[in-house]
Parts: structure tokens; sequence; C-alpha cells
């Protein structure tokens, strides 16, 4: 059966390994030890699947990764001094760092 990377990717790692088991291939050997990260792209490989990468576009996402952790220490700092307000405020704008990422992921 011809499986796509999302099929692949939605399935447990004993579903993976049974796949696995029925391609006869020299690359597949020791897949019963193998976890999901490395066998997934294994499979792909074997089966001539393309692995999609996922990327940011229009944005710089390296500026918003470092406000992210510049925030997370502040998040920190908050936490330490128990101030629930401050602490609020700065989760509220992790969040929707990470989202704004996330709407520019292709």
């Amino acid at each position: 059966m011809a499986y796509t990377y999302e099929e692949l990717s939605k399935m447990t790692v004993a579903q993976l390994r049974d796949v696995a088991h029925g391609i006869e291939r020299e690359e597949l050997k020791g897949i019963a030890t193998m976890h999901k990260e490395k066998l997934l792209p294994l499979l792909c490989k074997v089966m001539n699947i393309e692995v999609f990468h996922r990327h940011v576009v229009g944005i710089n996402k390296s500026e918003i990764k470092q406000k992210i952790r510049q925030l997370k220490v502040q998040r920190e700092e908050a936490i330490q001094k128990k101030d629930k307000k401050e602490l609020q405020v700065v989760r509220k704008q992790i969040h929707d760092l990470k989202r704004e990422l996330r709407k520019h992921m292709i």
C-alpha cells in the first residue's frame, strides 16, 4: 500500500514497525529498537516519500525567538516576585509571539 508522509507521521511506532516489516530492504535492519524519530525518516527514504520541512516565511524568525527568550527571563522574574499581573501579561506576549511564528510557517 502506498502511504503519504502525513499518514505515516500519524501512525504509532508499532504500526510503523509493522509497515517496515512488510518491506524487505537492507536499510531496515534493526527497526525493532528504533524510535519514531529515526524510523519515520528511514521509512520515507526507503519508500521514496518526500519529507516536508516547515519553515517560516515573511517575518524575522530569529528576532522573534530572541524576544521570546527575553520574555521567558521576565516570566521567571515575575514568578519569583509572585507578581500575577506581570506574569499574565508576559505569558500573553509569549503566546502571541509563538502564534505569530506558527501563522507564518509553510
